[in-house]
């Protein structure tokens, strides 16, 4: 064995070996007439609906009082007291010493009688309504006597007071041993202790049996830890998918948690099995159950970890961030809804009552939706981002007047890192109202430029500039042809200006920018070949002689609009549509001299 995988397995043992003395201090330190988890008392609501029975002096007005009761008085070897807790048949009782069978029912639960955790037995005075077994009996347990198993009942009477009270029922005392053919035999932990370990007691137990939870702990351990080690070494060599992922994941997850789950089986099953008291393994009932449920809930945490990992793993490959962000809230809901689970599980463990808790949600719904209509608003919002993806983690956007790149998509919030490499937090329900503007899906970028020349510009170096851009345009491999052009656009208060409207194939900004950069470069040494140059804001004042207007050519304009008048043909305020249809196409376009003209005629 790697001295890694050594280390590792007797850290874990260790820390399991402490979490085993722990327990067991804490146990052994607790008064034999205590509960390990004693049920919390009824509330006043409970109080106020349930009749006013005057206090049962032995808490056998439910189910769980009883068999708590009953532990109790045997721990404190008061079978006088234990007595009380049997219902005997009355055509018997006279013929049956109770003390006597109250040791018995001791000696059966000690080597063949089981009894539930506190947890799972009723508190309420008309016990389990729901176990189909009727009003008046309760099953607490199970025992076997000469090979045969039955279960250990209650059976709910009256007192002489007329007030309920629960009592192991006549049919299971009945089957209690006293018979000398029907003896039990010495546990097996008696016969392998030294007589002074065992007539030493410690909390009504005697100190072997202590000690003898110790050792099984550690040797349960030991074999949940061997079988889960083999599990791992021959699951691969017959079933080839568990090399790879996300099986191979799924079985690790599964490691830890059946360690577990084997080695409360082991004890559970090892300290029947040995006879160990009934008193010490009704303490750790509770234990051995919360940690089963510890182990279950365990267990679902890392299948949710392992599957969310690898699939989300597999839709970044994919390069599906919504598909991730998807991945990542399901993540988290689940393990809030697991964490809600546990939390039930452990009050219902220490004997509250969360039925009632959960209906009282009910209740408290509305109050609860109009005290957290932000944080229902949030969640909505988070929804409607998973599903409508405007967004996913990792694009480049601008929400609002926020501008950076998504980090995460949570349930009450998205965060976004700035340019400023500053976290900006946006509620969830204002996120989804705000505009959003992706910049991450971008299929190609916008170039539009405008440059404004000179005044001095003639129009023959305007034209050499416009076939000369245009040829950087259609010839860079970076640009898209279609469309590509440039045009002369305006001629405008200080410079005549030219637009360019192009889009550029790039992969990302960065790109788009160095591509950008080589376009203005080229561009700019065009302009500089032609002869002119770029305008400033400015004004040029002229001082000349002024030469008038001419009168030749005022004469000649003044004239033509007298021929119009005498002849009724002036075209104001509006053309004909005979004179429009004359002067249709006269103009030749392109002009002359321009090489589309030669393509067009």
């Amino acid at each position: 064995m790697p001295n890694s995988t050594r280390q590792t397995t007797t850290h874990n043992f260790l820390r399991f070996l402490v979490a085993c003395s722990i327990t067991f201090l804490a146990l052994a330190t607790t008064p034999s007439h205590a509960q390990l988890l004693p049920p919390p008392a009824a509330d006043s609501t409970e109080q106020a609906s349930a009749p006013a029975w005057p206090e049962d002096s032995l808490g056998r007005r439910t189910p769980r009082g009883t068999v708590s009761g009953f532990i109790k008085a045997v721990a404190r070897e008061d079978y006088a007291k234990a007595a009380n807790f049997l219902r005997v048949d009355p055509s018997l009782q006279e013929n049956q010493d109770e003390t006597k069978l109250a040791q018995a029912l001791q000696r059966l639960l000690d080597q063949s009688g089981t009894i539930f955790p506190y947890s799972l037995i009723s508190n309420d005075t008309e016990g389990n309504q729901e176990d189909n077994l009727g009003p008046n009996l309760e099953r607490v347990g199970t025992a076997t006597v000469n090979g045969e198993s039955f279960d250990l009942m209650l059976e709910k009477v009256e007192d002489s007071t007329g007030a309920p009270v629960w009592q192991f029922s006549s049919q299971t005392v009945s089957r209690i041993p006293l018979k000398a053919g029907e003896e039990i035999s010495t546990p097996l932990v008696n016969k392998l202790s030294p007589y002074v370990l065992e007539e030493n007691k410690w909390g009504g137990v005697p100190v072997s049996h202590w000690l003898a939870i110790l050792i099984l702990l550690i040797v349960a351990y030991f074999i949940a830890w061997g079988i889960t080690r083999l599990v791992l070494v021959v699951t691969p060599i017959f079933w080839h998918r568990a090399r790879t992922e996300p099986t191979a994941g799924i079985v690790k997850a599964f490691t830890l948690p059946l360690r577990i789950c084997l080695t409360v089986w082991v004890f559970v099953a090892a300290s029947q099995q040995v006879g160990l008291s009934i008193i010490v393994r009704q303490r750790f009932s509770e234990v051995t159950f919360i940690v089963f449920m510890a182990a279950v809930l365990l267990l679902l945490w890392r299948l949710i970890d392992a599957t969310t990992q690898f699939t989300g793993r597999r839709l970044a490959h994919r390069n599906n961030m919504a598909g991730v962000s998807a991945v990542l809230f399901v993540r988290r809901a689940f393990k809030l809804a697991l964490m809600v689970i546990g939390c039930i599980i452990l009050l219902d463990s220490f004997g509250f009552d969360v039925t009632t808790g959960i209906a009282a949600l009910g209740i408290g719904g509305i109050a609860l939706a109009l005290g957290a209509q932000k944080t229902v608003e949030n969640f909505v919002g988070s929804v409607t981002l998973i599903a409508d993806q405007p967004v996913r983690v990792g694009d480049f956007c601008k929400v609002g007047d926020t501008v950076g790149t998504v980090e995460q998509i949570g349930m009450r919030s998205t965060r976004i890192r700035t340019l400023e490499r500053t976290i900006v937090t946006i509620p969830n329900g204002e996120f989804s109202s705000l505009k959003i503007e992706n910049y991450a899906h971008r299929d190609r970028f916008w170039f539009h430029p405008k440059f404004g020349l000179r005044f001095e510009t003639s129009p023959d170096q305007m034209r050499y500039l416009l076939v000369e851009l245009r040829k950087i345009l259609y010839a860079h491999p970076k640009v898209d042809p279609d469309p590509a052009r440039i045009r002369f656009t305006e001629i405008g208060a200080d410079s005549l200006n030219l637009e360019i409207f192009a889009y550029v194939n790039a992969i990302d900004f960065n790109q788009f920018l160095e591509i950008q950069e080589d376009l203005y470069l080229r561009m700019m040494d065009v302009i500089e070949e032609s002869g002119t140059g770029f305008a400033f804001p400015s004004q040029t004042l002229y001082i000349a002689k002024d030469q008038g207007v001419s009168k030749d050519k005022t004469t000649e304009a003044e004239e033509q609009v007298r021929k119009w008048r005498k002849t009724g043909n002036m075209q104001i305020p509006n053309f004909t549509p005979e004179h429009i249809s004359k002067l249709s196409n006269t103009i030749p376009y392109p002009p002359e001299g321009s090489i589309m003209r030669s393509k067009t005629s």
